[in-house]
């Protein structure tokens, strides 16, 4: 990114908010949970969730990002803070932290390449409340290159639109309508997007389509970029301005936990989309940050940096017969060192100090 900025560029290159949880992770399931019975899972993680896991991916890969969330003061919230600030380089400015709220948990199962979530918690507070007000909190959203939503049917997000106004580029996925209405029109901020990342389910259901590929020339016509994501059988693109297309196939690997994928793509595809490249250099780096955080445990501690991009190419990536689609990375990676291992979820939160 340093070679694409310009003088004068905007503090941050992306924005993004949304609700952090704290997630515990168990891996090693042999099956799904069964009514009256006791399951032990062979692993366990504890990591920031939900909007961490995109802010968490976006900071790995290098990208200046600012998130604005609201924390609970409990030791989940003090957590999560800790982490996203102190250990992943996250701008916090915009975030608050709200007394007597406690933080959103889920608990997530992985078990035969899946996963089955729980959450628990409550709507915060909004910013403005006598409790959370800070007089001199920044401008909010802040200039950036980007932003990244998650559109909700029938919730306009107002902030979309004003950073869109001021020259951000929007890119956003969409999750599950709960409504089951399933109707385009729902998601106000659609008109502001350059780019909208859905699964291929949720593309087909909103497009009333029955194959990805169609899906995706279908919401085209409502965005200037329309990106399907096809799970183990890839990624589908279509640039409506250009009319060109883009499928690139899924890496194959042996998944760990799936939890926060879908959020490490869209990261992997801002950052291509951020630094100039080709509409299907893009998608082939999204799926490979996607494939290697499967990998590890939880979805924001599990999103690679460059380092370990690095060494999937040295060491899997041309061995593996993929070294024709993934040449773009050779001059990306010539000056990538190895450098510290990433943190990743651990089962407990922290070990108190040795005594004396």
């Amino acid at each position: 990114m340093a070679q694409v900025r310009t003088p004068g560029a905007n503090g941050c290159d992306v924005y993004l908010t949304g609700t952090v949880f704290l997630d515990i992770i168990f891996t090693g399931l042999d099956s799904a949970p069964v009514r009256g019975t006791e399951s032990w899972a062979r692993g366990m993680g504890s990591s920031p969730g939900g909007i961490a896991n995109m802010a968490t991916a976006l900071a790995r890969l290098g990208l200046r990002t600012s998130l604005a969330a609201a924390f609970g003061d409990d030791m989940y919230g003090d957590y999560c803070r800790e982490s996203l600030e102190h250990g992943e380089g996250i701008d916090l400015s915009h975030s608050h932290t709200v007394p007597g709220w406690h933080s959103p948990v889920t608990v997530s199962m992985a078990y035969e390449g899946e996963r089955t979530m729980i959450s628990h918690g409550h709507e915060a507070p909004p910013k403005s409340a006598a409790t959370a007000y800070d007089p001199d909190a920044p401008e909010c959203p802040p200039p950036a290159d980007a932003c990244v939503s998650s559109l909700v049917p029938g919730r306009p997000q107002e902030w979309v639109a004003t950073a869109a106004r001021r020259g951000s580029r929007i890119f956003a996925d969409v999750g599950w309508d709960e409504t089951e209405r399933w109707d385009l029109a729902s998601l106000a901020e659609l008109p502001d997007c350059e780019a909208f990342l859905p699964n291929a389910v949720e593309a087909m259901r909103y497009t009333r389509t029955d194959c990805p590929r169609a899906a995706a020339h279908a919401l085209s016509a409502y965005v200037p970029l329309a990106v399907v994501t096809m799970g183990s059988e890839g990624a589908y693109a279509v640039d409506s301005g250009t009319g060109e297309t883009a499928a690139v196939p899924a890496i194959a690997v042996d998944a760990l936990d799936t939890t926060g994928a879908g959020d490490v793509f869209v990261a992997g595809f801002v950052t291509g989309s951020l630094a100039g490249w080709p509409l299907a250099d893009r998608l082939a780096f999204a799926g490979l940050t996607a494939a290697l955080s499967v990998q590890e445990f939880g979805g924001s501690l599990s999103a690679p940096g460059w380092p370990e991009i690095a060494a999937w190419w040295r060491h899997a990536g041309a061995p593996a017969g993929t070294g024709k689609r993934y040449t773009f990375l050779d001059d990306l990676l010539a000056s990538c060192t190895q450098s510290t291992p990433p943190r990743r979820a651990v089962p407990t939160l922290g070990f108190r100090p040795p005594a004396g």
